[in-house]
């Protein structure tokens, strides 16, 4: 599984022109499924998501986390993390889980993020999504569950 983490001061996700979901201060997550994720996979986002310190504190340094600035995110589905650009001009998406098995690892993330603590806004998986961003940093972070990089 990889993520693309922005720290953000807003963001919102739009469907056919109607906002599905939207955050102020918190962490907008691109986040995409691999064919081989599992529960180890999830539970591995989940937990660098909801501990990543990446918020400042008092004297300016980032030392907390999504939590305990009662922050939230916005997680969108996003097959195009799984990309490969190595090889010539076109991106391979072969890497990218498909259907019912990636929807259903991408919910059991919002869903075990939700029971750790953080409130969590969604995209809508599959659909054509609008997504806008104010990126506070800017701060991006790349995750992926198998330390690829």
């Amino acid at each position: 599984m990889r993520a693309v983490v922005q720290r953000v001061s807003d963001a919102a996700v739009e469907v056919d022109g109607h906002t599905v979901g939207a955050i102020g201060d918190g962490l907008l997550v691109y986040v995409g499924i691999h064919p081989d994720d599992s529960d180890t996979d999830t539970a591995y986002i989940v937990d660098k998501l909801r501990h990543l310190r990446i918020f400042a504190d008092g004297d300016d340094k980032l030392n907390l986390d999504v939590q305990q600035v009662k922050a939230a995110v916005l997680m969108v589905s996003a097959f195009t993390t799984q990309a490969d650009a190595r090889k010539g001009r076109r991106p391979s998406f072969d890497g990218a889980a498909k259907g019912d098995f990636a929807k259903a690892i991408y919910e059991r993330t919002c869903d075990a993020l939700t029971a750790a603590g953080v409130p969590v806004e969604r995209g809508v998986f599959g659909a054509t999504m609008s997504v806008r961003s104010i990126n506070a940093g800017p701060l991006c972070i790349l995750l992926d569950s198998n330390k690829r990089f």
